[in-house]
């Protein structure tokens, strides 16, 4: 007797297609809805691979059924697009395009490798990369580079004459993130009962995370880290997010970005309440 297939949400149009029209796919702990055409569009891919086999059973599937690929779930919608459109579009000032080569190597398309390797300048050197984070990791003189800089141009690190605007203020990018969750019940969302933020996250360069929040900044968790390093482990010693707002707004950030995730489960057997949680982040920069 066949079994039926729980990773599908419709059958396939050929007989000798094994896999349904529509499929499910949990990747990294994402869940994606896609159509079979979609992910054997590219021949040669892991994906193409995956999905042209005739003994389905072969792959991984999560406790629901559906095609479970162990790889990062937030950039496989970029390798989903890509393959959807053959185009590579990017929000502004992405972050990670050294992993999100990474991924397009894994799952074999090479022409999105391209798309997304770093450029040469006329030097024939790598030019600016945004997704090089903490640079002075790589390289150990930068310190005495930077030094050095600072010796010669004065101004343009203390914020004398020759600092931009006479401020000195030093470009860079600050992420702030919460979870939040509330309780909604069955009759409306006028019982809807929330929980306040319990912590604010900073990421960023320690340097900047100072010069923004102050005394308002909790380094416990990441006491020593240097001033040019980059860390993810400051919190704020406040509960309201428009205080951070305020904050960054002040020192002349400006959002850039947002993104959020939720899930739901129900906080009771024996009703329909269910408990929402939510994690957001806000990514702000400064010219």
């Amino acid at each position: 007797m066949a079994l039926a297939d729980p990773a599908g949400c419709a059958k396939g149009g050929e007989d000798n297609n094994p896999f349904p029209d529509i499929i499910e796919l949990n990747v990294g702990g994402q869940v994606y809805i896609t159509r079979h055409p979609t992910l054997v569009s590219v021949p040669g891919s892991l994906l193409w691979e995956m999905f042209t086999q005739k003994n389905v059973r072969s792959l991984a599937r999560d406790s629901k059924g559906r095609f479970f690929v162990d790889r990062d779930g937030f950039l496989f919608r970029y390798i989903l697009d890509y393959m959807r459109d053959r185009q590579l579009v990017l929000p502004e000032h992405f972050p990670e395009r050294g992993r999100l080569q990474r991924e397009a190597e894994y799952f074999v398309l090479p022409e999105l490798v391209k798309l997304l390797a770093p450029k040469l300048s006329e030097q024939n050197s790598l030019g600016d990369d945004p997704c090089q984070s903490d640079p002075e990791e790589l390289s150990p003189g930068a310190d005495t580079a930077r030094s050095l800089t600072s010796a010669a141009l004065p101004g343009a690190v203390s914020g004398g004459p020759g600092a931009a605007g006479g401020e000195g203020r030093r470009a860079g990018f600050i992420t702030i993130g919460y979870r939040g969750s509330y309780t909604l019940g069955r009759d409306s969302q006028t019982d809807a009962k929330f929980r306040r933020v319990a912590r604010i996250m900073v990421c960023g360069k320690t340097s900047l995370a100072k010069e923004v929040f102050g005394d308002t900044l909790n380094e416990s968790r990441d006491p020593d880290r240097p001033p040019e390093r980059y860390t993810s482990r400051y919190y704020l010693k406040f509960t309201f997010l428009e205080q951070a707002f305020d904050k960054l707004a002040d020192a002349g950030f400006h959002m850039v970005a947002c993104n959020s995730t939720g899930t739901c489960a129900f906080a009771h057997e024996q009703t329909d309440d269910r408990i929402w949680t939510s994690y957001t982040e806000y990514v702000f920069y400064r010219e």
